[in-house]
């Protein structure tokens, strides 16, 4: 009896050890008395500001402003394309994996609402060569679009297209550890019940939505209503532009993610045109860390 009473006296004792430390993390919440840290993390879309950095200014870039994931847009500066040798993607996985940047992925265009079935399916394969760039760089996964509606096409037959397309990379990307990730974007496919109807058909857990930030979102019901018919199939990425441009609800937008749990990337897609854009990007990190903590 005695030794049980020791013993419980003791996980007491260091059970409040960690209750009072865990009070003094920054960035941590506590959990049934386990610290569990926020999973919520900022990364970079090399879109506009990393356009003309080559591979060792992103780097030293991304360090310099403490944002430690990046999604490579291709033809970019970088020069991180599927035209790469071995050789050269085994240089750039060292790069990066001696840095303290994560490759989040490739931001690719490719899309699936082609017409003509060998355009498709050029798409299709291109695809399938950025799943293995990524795969062989460190990448994480590959960013897709659906991307637009044909004139003189029904929606349905162009939703299904897209959705089967989907399920196909989604297989394919998987047997790679690699994530497929569809941006809610283009004319018309970005309304969210239009993603939400391609998702239905892509229905392989590993077809995963890349939320957007559009203006369509606050149609219909508003925000929380359509991340809500979306929320279920959000992958581990999530474009934002400017933190600070208050025509969209940014503040409201982490609050909702924050709430559901979410534990993946909040990608900056900046489109202005600052004179020091790491000044930029730290301000933008500052304020995404005011959001989050709200």
């Amino acid at each position: 009896m005695r030794n049980y009473q020791e013993t419980g006296r003791r996980d007491f004792l260091r059970n409040a050890g960690l209750l009072t430390g865990a009070m003094f993390l920054p960035g941590s919440q506590l959990v049934f008395g386990k610290v569990k840290k926020q999973e919520i993390k900022l990364g970079f879309v090399t879109y506009l500001w990393g356009k003309d950095w080559d591979q060792d200014t992103l780097i030293k870039n991304l360090t310099e402003s403490k944002i430690h994931g990046v999604e490579l847009r291709v033809d970019h500066a970088h020069g991180i394309s599927p035209k790469l040798t071995n050789e050269q993607r085994i240089l750039v996985k060292k790069k990066f994996q001696d840095s303290p940047i994560v490759i989040v992925g490739m931001g690719t265009n490719q899309q699936y609402d082609y017409p003509e079935p060998e355009k498709l399916r050029e798409s299709i394969e291109q695809t399938k060569a950025f799943f293995q760039l990524s795969h062989d760089i460190g990448g994480l996964g590959v960013k897709v679009k659906p991307n637009q509606f044909r004139a003189g096409i029904p929606h349905e037959k162009t939703i299904e297209q897209i959705g089967k397309s989907l399920n196909e990379l989604a297989k394919y990307g998987a047997d790679m550890g690699q994530k497929l990730r569809l941006e809610v974007h283009g004319n018309e496919t970005q309304e969210i019940a239009n993603i939400k109807a391609i998702m239905d058909v892509a229905n392989h857990p590993n077809a995963t939505v890349c939320w957007n930030c559009n203006p369509e979102d606050l149609h219909g019901g508003g925000l929380e209503a359509n991340f809500n018919l979306l929320k279920a199939r959000f992958g581990d990425t999530c474009h934002v532009r400017e933190l600070n441009d208050t025509t969209y609800p940014y503040q409201d937008l982490m609050h909702l993610f924050v709430k559901n749990n979410y534990h993946g990337w909040i990608l900056l897609e900046c489109r202005t045109d600052p004179s020091d854009k790491v000044k930029a990007l730290i301000e933008q990190r500052e304020i995404f860390e005011k959001m989050t903590r709200k």
